[in-house]
């Protein structure tokens, strides 16, 4: 008889590479989904009020957006997973110094700005090499399988880490939460510090960082599509981050039980992530950012619960919905941005995506406290919502955002810098 082959596993298509950065990224996101809720507690803990609140989360934002160009840069020069663990090691060892410090009663104001802004430096490094190694490591005929898998895995992190830093952080207190974040920062590292070195980027033929920049720079403003989103997603965060950060603890504190009703929203808000990652591994849509800014269109619904003071039912399930449009967006952006930008400037175009992200975010959660004096904490939550839902329909005039279309696996390659408008890609997306 003849002997049939061994069955081809059903995951033959995971690499090493991105087994170990999936792995990895879900162990960090564990800690990473407890660690802001108990942040905020830890300020209000000792009496801190929205307003430093606001700050705190602030002071992790600066540091991110003035040191994304400089950490993108450094990832498509050096070997990624190397800017990966010390990132890692960085945030791990800023994270334990803020726990021992929420632990021994000792937290003051200005330690927590400094510990906070010390993890959005660290941020700022690792965010940009991650995209470039997740990037380089999946094929692009497996894209939209590999990307719905890696986000189902981050955010079947987000679920148990949020779920579990509330209820640590009612129980035992938040220096615990702090705690366990740094533990995972060092999981991590270890972990990516198997990652093969082979994935590492070409570093050119040794011009200067300022000239890498603005070559950066050149392919990421040729085309429209990627900066009218991250202009969008620049002001749009800057809402979320104050709902999230600021808002949300805000009206658990005053309206529901504390941080474990917080955290069981932020846990609906996971659950939706992942539920929809599992449709986003087989549904494919036609065009990709048309059917992404859909998902864009769910992210102002916690915002609306929050500011209608709705139950807490209803908040998650204005959570969970807000969450599968997080994946929608997440994984049609991932796909467009790996099938037109080059392997060798993912990092640096990575960067300018999060720094056009997140440059407002520090404004939002800075001024959420002052806005909510102004507005009335329900008015501020409203003005978010409103905002959100305007930026979802402005994008949408733009022509390129509409038709981008997801390209075969064999199709030329990214379209040459400065496009005219592309052409229909035929059938309606999905």
């Amino acid at each position: 008889m003849r002997s049939q082959p061994p069955p081809r596993s059903r995951f033959a298509w995971a690499g090493r590479n991105y087994r170990i950065q999936t792995a990895a990224t879900v162990i960090s996101g564990l800690g990473n989904a407890g660690a802001p809720i108990a942040t905020a507690f830890a300020v209000l803990a000792n009496g801190g009020s929205t307003t430093e609140v606001g700050y705190v989360t602030a002071a992790r934002l600066v540091p991110t957006v003035l040191l994304l160009m400089v950490g993108g840069a450094l990832a498509d020069r050096l070997p990624r997973h190397h800017v990966m663990v010390a990132a890692n090691l960085f945030n791990a060892l800023s994270q334990a110094v803020l726990a021992a410090l929420v632990l021994g009663g000792h937290a003051e104001l200005w330690q927590l700005l400094l510990l906070s802004a010390a993890g959005g430096a660290g941020h700022a490094f690792y965010a940009p090499a991650s995209e470039g190694m997740l990037m380089q490591s999946v094929a692009k005929e497996h894209a939209a399988r590999a990307f719905s898998v890696f986000r189902m895995g981050l955010n079947a992190a987000q679920i148990g880490g949020a779920a579990l830093g509330g209820a640590l952080t009612a129980v035992v207190g938040p220096g615990w939460v702090l705690a366990v974040d740094a533990a995972c920062f060092v999981l991590a590292a270890g972990l990516r510090f198997f990652l093969e070195a082979e994935a590492a980027p070409a570093t050119g033929d040794g011009g200067g960082m300022l000239r890498d920049l603005r070559e950066g720079w050149r392919e990421f403003a040729s085309r429209r599509w990627l900066w009218v989103i991250v202009l969008q997603f620049s002001v749009l965060m800057a809402c979320i981050s104050a709902v999230e950060a600021v808002y949300g603890p805000i009206v658990a504190e005053q309206r529901l039980g504390g941080a474990r009703d917080w955290g069981l929203a932020m846990s609906a808000y996971g659950v939706g992530l992942v539920v929809t990652g599992v449709l986003m591994v087989r549904w494919q849509p036609r065009r990709i950012l048309l059917v992404g800014n859909y998902g864009v269109f769910l992210f102002g619904l916690p915002a609306v619960a929050l500011a209608a003071a709705a139950p807490l039912p209803v908040l998650a399930a204005a959570m969970f919905l807000s969450g599968a449009g997080v994946t929608v967006f997440g994984v049609n952006w991932m796909i467009a941005l790996q099938q037109e930008i080059p392997a060798e400037m993912f990092s640096r175009v990575a960067a300018y995506d999060h720094l056009g992200s997140l440059c407002l975010a520090p404004v939002g959660t800075a001024l959420a406290g002052p806005a909510a004096t102004a507005l009335g904490l329900s008015g501020a939550l409203w003005a978010c919502a409103v905002i959100c839902l305007l930026l979802s329909t402005l994008v949408l005039l733009d022509p390129q955002v509409r038709r981008l279309p997801r390209r075969a696996p064999d199709a030329p390659g990214a379209p040459e810098p400065q496009p005219t408008e592309p052409a229909a890609a035929g059938a309606t997306a999905g």
